[in-house]
């Protein structure tokens, strides 16, 4: 069941608080906003909720971390609970990126 979509006030508040990274972006998708790190999906923002892929070394340095769906079907990602913390987010996100899926090459329509 959906509780609601995501408010442009804490997309804002948690690209302020990844400040510290280059190479931050967003796509807004159904009510939600999908965080890219450097051209990768890192996480995203569900139900003002911070979640990011639960990679090995996001594990690693969020052993506490409570695993969360991001909507209904889809696959567990972990809460992020430090967000007030810009440090904290910079060192997840860089030591995160080798772990991240590189995105898959658009095809080019034949034509």
């Amino acid at each position: 069941m959906r509780i609601m979509a995501s408010s442009k006030a804490y997309l804002d508040f948690i690209l302020e608080q990844l400040s510290l990274l280059e190479d931050i972006s967003y796509r807004r998708m159904m009510g939600e906003y999908i965080i890219y790190y450097r051209g990768r999906v890192a996480g995203g923002i569900y139900d003002d909720r911070f979640l990011i892929r639960p990679t090995a070394a996001a594990s690693a340095i969020m052993p506490e971390a409570a695993k969360a769906l991001p909507y209904e079907g889809g696959s567990e990602m972990l809460l992020v609970s430090e967000v007030d913390n810009r440090e904290f987010l910079r060192d997840l996100f860089e030591k995160m990126y080798d772990e991240l899926p590189v995105p898959k090459k658009k095809k080019k329509k034949a034509g």
